[in-house]
């Protein structure tokens, strides 16, 4: 009987360790979380807006630029406004016109027009034209200021001074108007001792001599006369001793913004 009992306990263990990789061997399913996908959200451009550049604070840092198309000047930018005057390719004399670009204005398509000054009457005009209206910038750090009260003149540079000379201007019925100008051309070479070695013709004109040679520009120059500087003798051109007007020359060029006051 004892016997019958061990054989009975020897084969429920052998059934139980049978079972037992079968069981080993399941496993529980693996749950997969759903994946989420966040839709991408492109956020436009902004439209481009018109705009105002700063070209030129005529003083330390002023460009300027020869003529490309003889544009019509407008009173405001983007085409718009009254006719004020005309880009033109040479002046009076012959010289290649320079032109000083004071601001740039872009529209919202990134057309762009270039706010410059005008020589002739009434002196201190300004207009726009096209960006393509002008050539390439030049980019000049000096500016010439003529104090018609000391009968000085001075050139600066990024603020300094680069020279200075006593001057005659005009006199009383002829006077040499004031304001913001520019260097034009530079001349030489045209045989009339009145007028020294070197002249430079800027933006302004007389608002006396309308009927003048050229128009009445007012003429930085030389003179036969030095011993009328420091004075008032003049039509309205400033005039410079010889040696001084040489050494101006040497250091000044044309697109150099002019103050005169």
């Amino acid at each position: 009987m004892e016997t019958m009992r061990r054989i009975a306990l020897a084969g429920l263990a052998s059934a139980v360790v049978a079972a037992s990789p079968a069981f080993a061997q399941t496993t529980t399913p693996t749950q997969t979380t759903p994946t989420t996908t966040t839709p991408t959200t492109t956020t436009p451009d902004p439209k481009p807006k018109a705009h105002f550049t700063t070209l030129s604070n005529r003083t330390t840092s002023t460009r300027w630029a020869y003529t490309n198309l003889t544009s019509v000047a407008k009173s405001k930018p983007g085409g718009k406004g009254s006719k004020v005057g005309k880009l033109h390719f040479n002046t009076e004399d012959g010289r290649p016109e320079a032109y000083l670009a004071l601001q740039l204005y872009t529209d919202a398509r990134g057309n762009e027009w270039v706010q410059t000054q005008l020589p002739g009457r009434p002196n201190g005009r300004t207009g726009w034209v096209p960006r393509e209206g002008l050539g390439e910038f030049h980019l000049i750090h000096q500016q010439l200021v003529i104090d018609r009260r000391t009968l000085r003149v001075t050139l600066f540079k990024n603020g300094r001074t680069q020279f200075s000379a006593r001057i005659g201007v005009g006199k009383s019925s002829t006077p040499t108007p004031g304001g913001q100008s520019w260097i034009r051309e530079k001349l030489n070479g045209f045989g009339n001792a009145a007028y020294g070695p070197v002249a430079f013709g800027t933006g302004t004109y007389s608002t006396k001599l309308t009927d003048w040679p050229g128009g009445g520009v007012v003429g930085i120059h030389g003179t036969n006369e030095p011993n009328l500087i420091p004075g008032r003798p003049s039509h309205g051109c400033v005039r410079l001793k010889n040696g001084d007007i040489l050494r101006l020359a040497r250091l000044m060029k044309p697109g150099t913004p002019l103050l005169i006051k």
